[in-house]
């Protein structure tokens, strides 16, 4: 286990820090590796960062087809693609596809903006869950709405607080978003939990955003149930995409589905096929390997199991951890995300943001504090297991040797 931080971190070396979560500490740490400093980056979800790679069932489809993919397809997305993820949906009970019910996105995060546009007007409230993938809230504020978050409870393995949801709803509130499983707690919501969600959309008339895109990455024999298939009347948009289950996040595939009540919704659905048609298409070459990935919708499985490379980081890094006196943390069912709970009586902290630079600065090594998920409170931050055992037993340790003379003053 001596070895030098050069070998450490050859595998994890920071190259695009800040693809998902942006702000002065990322920023911070590309000016340290532009300076030569070797960061770990645990900020971001980025599994072939990492040494995960596609199957090469995924990379033979993209060169046999690259010549067939050099020109636009439907706005939708090609036959072949369509008719995977409408297979797919249907096997996770969402009922009733048509091919005009699929779009094809260069990654989920264009799909949401697409959504979020055709749906707000200045003014209109949605819910999004506290904490949540940033992108919701930030892209919400940039079409002039305003995101209310609503808690997930800790307590009760980070689930969302149905009365919460219930008191946060106002004349302006348009849909609930719902992170399932979720970034950054990994948390695997229950059937119920979801159903109580759907019943308080059907009762206001809200649409329903399900973010889905880690469905395929769960532990311990757990099992996701999609909102479209517990409430096939409710009006809701799931996402989807290869970015994580098949280690694919530079080909920037993704999709979302829509179901339950379209009559309802005919004038937003008018409008998402009008912004999905002005950007053309989705990357073609990507849309090529959808049905090779869905006809191995599961093959990520085997890191899952006991012995799998994922199985075996997050029991380590859960109870690395747990046992730092001023760390908890709840186990994750799902995805590749921890989010540990400090102290913040015991370190004085009450800058999260400041936290996690001075880690940064003494240990070069880059966690997310969690008020970058729009949590409230500076108690939390986030880190992504995807590096191998052994770099994580260094970073337990780099965190363990910081706190213990940490004081924020």
């Amino acid at each position: 286990m001596n070895k030098t931080m050069n070998e450490i971190t050859k595998t994890t070396k920071l190259d695009n820090v800040g693809y998902d979560i942006r702000g002065p500490v990322a920023e911070e740490a590309a000016r340290m590796a532009r300076e030569g400093i070797d960061v770990i980056a645990l900020n971001t979800g980025n599994p072939p960062t990492f040494g995960f790679f596609a199957p090469e069932s995924i990379e033979r489809a993209i060169c046999d087809n690259i010549r067939d993919s050099e020109g636009y397809s439907d706005s939708y997305g090609i036959p072949e693609a369509i008719d995977a993820i409408r297979a797919y949906s249907e096997s996770k009970g969402i009922e009733g596809l048509g091919y005009g019910d699929v779009f094809t996105g260069n990654g989920v995060s264009e799909l949401i903006s697409i959504s979020l546009q055709a749906l707000i007007n200045t003014g209109d409230e949605i819910l999004v869950p506290t904490p949540d993938y940033p992108l919701w809230t930030s892209v919400t504020t940039l079409c002039g709405g305003n995101a209310r978050g609503y808690i997930c409870d800790e307590s009760a393995d980070w689930a969302p607080d149905i009365a919460d949801i219930k008191r946060k709803i106002t004349p302006r509130t348009k849909a609930i978003v719902v992170i399932n499983p979720n970034n950054p707690t990994g948390a695997l919501y229950s059937r119920d939990n979801i159903a109580e969600i759907m019943n308080v959309a059907r009762e206001h008339g809200l649409v329903v955003f399900a973010d889905e895109i880690y469905d395929r990455l769960l532990f311990d024999g757990a099992v996701h149930h999609s909102c479209a298939a517990v409430a096939p009347d409710v009006f809701t948009v799931t996402f989807n995409g290869l970015s994580k289950s098949h280690m694919l996040a530079g080909f920037r595939c993704g999709w979302m589905v829509i179901s339950g009540d379209r009559e309802r919704a005919a004038d937003y659905i008018e409008g998402i096929r009008m912004l999905s048609s002005m950007r053309l298409c989705a990357n073609v070459p990507s849309q090529s390997v959808v049905k090779v990935a869905l006809d191995d919708a599961y093959s990520a499985a085997p890191l899952l199991r006991p012995g799998g490379r994922l199985y075996e980081q997050r029991a380590f890094i859960y109870e690395a951890m747990n046992e730092i006196p001023g760390l908890s943390s709840t186990k994750p069912k799902a995805a590749f995300y921890l989010f540990p709970r400090i102290d913040i009586k015991r370190f004085n902290i009450r800058d999260d943001e400041r936290f996690v630079l001075d880690f940064l600065h003494e240990h070069h090594v880059l966690v997310t504090h969690g008020r970058g998920f729009n949590w409230p409170e500076p108690d939390h931050f986030r880190i992504v297991y995807l590096p191998p055992l052994e770099d994580l037993w260094s970073i337990a340790g780099k965190m363990s040797r910081f706190l213990c003379e940490y004081v924020q003053e």
